[in-house]
């Protein structure tokens, strides 16, 4: 099947045309018809299946031009990064079609955010945060949502963000067609949609946890963090396969050291972004990442949901995730389309449980390659890494010799605990004091 057979329009057929899309995906060809039919649609697919394009192709042809200020279609999504995506993605299919669409997330000027929403559209893509700030301020008005689509839901659910979503479907209006996408579908899901669906229809592209067939699975057993990083470096040293490198690292802190490492030896191609950048610092990451500019791009999980990262040659965990899915979601940046991709794995002998959970939900094996035998094998721990009674003897210690801000209080102002009988009798002599005090003056 190509996209000349579904029934778009030639206008939308000639903006894929310039994109480049000839041939739908499975879930893009599963979703179309019943998107169209105007049932509610939950959609199961895994991260690199073409799910945005699944249901903005639908909803792009159901879509009719009106003079209401107000958007016909309203898409959540979890990150800003995402927002921007989606956006971007809208603005490429509808080259040929007069839609206005403005994306709103937290961390921005939000008056110009209410300024483009004062000033009309079509669809809005946002995070749950400011959309629900812009209808409480007034701003934005959902009188006119037809569609409403949530991306990515499992996420929105891991970031907390349940109670704002069930507060804008309060506000919506009872006549409208909801979509989800998902790439697992775990109980407060199946909840959600009970509470807010109507009798939808599951797209289901391929069963959770099936890993993309594109991707070539390796792994590497290193006794701890450091000596992955000995490894991660000679890996890059290999400029020409390596030339497109995605690096997951476990936390921010992390995810800066190795960055700071890298730059000192591949200085101006390393990239970093995770949730404690700043919103312009992460989109210059990506842009840079996604232009060539940067070779690497050094990551927490943040971006293993939804980003479409084009020609991604490799993947590297520097740890296992303990979700089993988000590794599946991690190595999905790689193998997109119809390219292939390499994941590898690094990973330490407490994380064997982590990485068997992970290839059970795949029902795959890793392949465990050799260690090079000339690998620098490190034996300082990250304080991740120390065994907890070590941890716990790192303590402050304050030097008591020298008066400063802490010292001992004066036994008038030091606190003493004292039984209720004895806080009685102390009020009673303060309360005797007064009554000869008064005397007193007579």
């Amino acid at each position: 099947m190509t996209f000349q057979d579904l029934n778009l329009s030639n206008l939308q057929l000639r903006a894929l045309d310039d994109a480049g899309l000839t041939t739908p995906t499975p879930i893009q060809e599963k979703a179309f018809p019943v998107i169209m039919s105007g049932r509610d649609v939950v959609g199961i697919a895994q991260t690199g299946t073409g799910k945005t394009i699944a249901y903005l192709l639908p909803v792009l042809r159901l879509w009719k031009f009106s003079k209401e200020r107000f958007p016909q279609v309203l898409i959540i999504v979890p990150t800003r990064e995402l927002v921007v995506q989606v956006v971007e993605e809208i603005e490429r299919l509808t080259t040929y079609q007069n839609v206005v669409t403005v994306g709103v997330y937290g961390g921005a000027n939000i008056n110009k955010q209410k300024d483009a929403v004062d000033a009309g559209l079509d669809i809005l893509v946002g995070t749950p945060g400011r959309t629900l700030d812009l209808a409480l301020h007034g701003t934005l008005n959902f009188k006119a949502i037809k569609r409403v689509i949530i991306d990515e839901m499992d996420e929105l659910l891991e970031l907390g963000f349940r109670p704002q979503l069930q507060r804008i479907f309060d506000q919506l209006p009872d006549k409208r067609q909801n979509l989800l996408f998902s790439a697992t579908l775990i109980p407060e899901i199946g909840q959600f949609i009970e509470e807010s669906f109507d009798f939808p229809d599951t797209i289901e592209a391929a069963p959770s946890g099936t890993p993309l067939e594109k991707i070539e699975q390796v792994a590497y057993s290193l006794p701890n963090f450091n000596t992955k990083v000995n490894l991660l470096k000679r890996l890059l040293a290999d400029k020409e396969t390596f030339h497109r490198v995605l690096v997951f690292a476990p936390g921010k802190r992390l995810a800066d050291v190795v960055a700071e490492t890298l730059e000192g030896i591949f200085p101006g191609k390393v990239a970093v972004i995770h949730g404690n950048k700043s919103q312009n610092y992460r989109f210059e990451s990506l842009r840079a990442f996604q232009s060539g500019e940067k070779r690497m791009l050094i990551a927490t999980d943040l971006v293993s949901r939804g980003l479409d990262l084009s020609d991604v040659s490799h993947v590297i965990n520097l740890d296992v995730p303990e979700v089993a899915e988000n590794y599946v979601h991690r190595i999905g940046r790689t193998g997109r389309a119809d390219k292939s991709g390499v994941a590898i794995t690094l990973y330490a002998p407490y994380e064997e449980e982590k990485l068997s959970n992970a290839e059970e939900l795949m029902q795959t094996k890793l392949v465990v390659r050799p260690n090079p035998e000339d690998l620098e094998i490190s034996d300082q721990l990250i304080l991740e890494e120390m065994p907890d009674n070590k941890v716990a003897n790192i303590r402050v210690k304050l030097d008591t010799t020298k008066a400063g801000a802490y010292h001992n209080k004066s036994k008038r102002n030091s606190k003493v605990n004292l039984t209720r009988r004895e806080l009685e009798e102390k009020r009673g002599r303060k309360r005797g004091k007064r009554k000869s005090n008064k005397k007193w003056k007579k």
